[in-house]
């Protein structure tokens, strides 16, 4: 997983920004001249192009011009990464907080184990009535 580090750092980059963000959830739908993906955005054509040149960096878009017009879609083989980097974090965390889990309910045991061997608060002593 060390050398794809490189790679998965531009992905989570790329997905830092917003508008890449909805530019890759417009292009889930298919793919899309840019124009068309920038028709939401209120920004000049030279601005939207570098996000689609960040998404085309990272790998989750690939594009291909014929004629005037360049077209985009998703490469969702781009974020098989970031999928599998997210399984391991989850494996990771669901162990300790599965160890945690288990710390906790020593300590209850512990807790209820050491209150049954204590005298009750409640039983009147000799004397004080």
């Amino acid at each position: 997983m060390a050398n794809q580090s490189p790679r998965l750092d531009q992905v989570f980059a790329a997905l830092a920004d917003p508008t890449r963000r909805a530019i890759v959830m417009r292009l889930c739908a298919g793919e899309a001249s840019v124009g068309e993906l920038a028709d939401p955005f209120a920004m000049a054509l030279p601005s939207f192009m570098k996000h689609i040149h960040v998404l085309e960096t990272s790998g989750l878009v690939l594009s291909e011009k014929s004629g005037r017009v360049r077209t985009c879609r998703l490469s969702p083989d781009a974020l098989l990464g970031a999928e599998d980097w997210f399984q391991q974090q989850r494996a990771i965390w669901e162990a300790r907080l599965d160890r945690f889990e288990a710390y906790v309910m020593k300590l209850k045991k512990e807790k209820e184990r050491a209150a049954a061997r204590r005298p009750s608060r409640t039983t009147k002593r000799k004397g004080s009535e």
